[in-house]
């Protein structure tokens, strides 16, 4: 039997923004930035300490080592400064799916491109490395920006999952799902290509 597939860790280089694996190495520099308590408001984690991002990042290490999720810390490339994070999780190979999700950029680097280009990367990756016919995406169904933004880089609104999660707050979250598929990956390239030319 073959043995089961695994995403192995790889740095993604861009222009704005380069994707290094995450590390604990990388957790004072990232909360220097992190502890933003809007950068968390849609999330299950709620850090308001470098130690309550410490365990966010042992939690996604734990599902790297697992197999079914790949951290990434965010570095601006123009300082080498940690600027946010995202990661690949929920990762199906055998069935060529995967999700993009736990991104987020600090408020200093939103709108500049940095998020933008660093779904282009990761989609790139999942499409054209990894041989993904499928990347999800999913948010609170509450969260207006982060839907806008999906819809912005070319992703389908496949619908709403009622009742999908407990929030910290004791709120059941709806979450709101998107995808791009490998058919549409080459126009959603070329329009997140387009859009950072700008």
């Amino acid at each position: 039997m073959e043995a089961k597939r695994r995403v192995e860790p790889v740095v993604l280089e861009g222009r704005r923004v380069r994707l290094e694996p995450l590390t604990l190495d990388h957790v004072a520099d990232l909360a220097e930035v992190a502890l933003d308590p809007a950068i968390w408001q849609w999330t299950l984690a709620r850090p308001t300490s470098e130690a309550d991002l410490r365990a966010w990042a042992e939690a996604a290490l734990a599902g790297r080592d697992a197999g079914s999720e790949l951290p990434f810390v965010t570095i601006d490339v123009a300082t080498g400064r940690p600027i946010g994070s995202s990661r690949y999780m929920n990762i199906v190979l055998e069935h060529r799916r995967l999700e993009i999700g736990w991104t987020w950029v600090a408020p200093p680097w939103q709108r500049t491109g940095a998020n933008r280009e660093a779904k282009l990367l990761m989609l790139g990756h999942a499409f054209d490395a990894l041989g993904c016919r499928r990347v999800e995406f999913k948010t609170d169904s509450l969260n207006e920006p982060s839907r806008t933004a999906l819809l912005g880089i070319g992703a389908t609104f496949e619908g709403i999952f009622r009742n999908h999660m407990v929030m910290p707050d004791g709120r059941m979250r709806h979450s709101a799902y998107y995808s791009v598929i490998d058919d549409e990956w080459p126009a959603v390239r070329a329009g997140l290509e387009r859009s950072l030319a700008r």
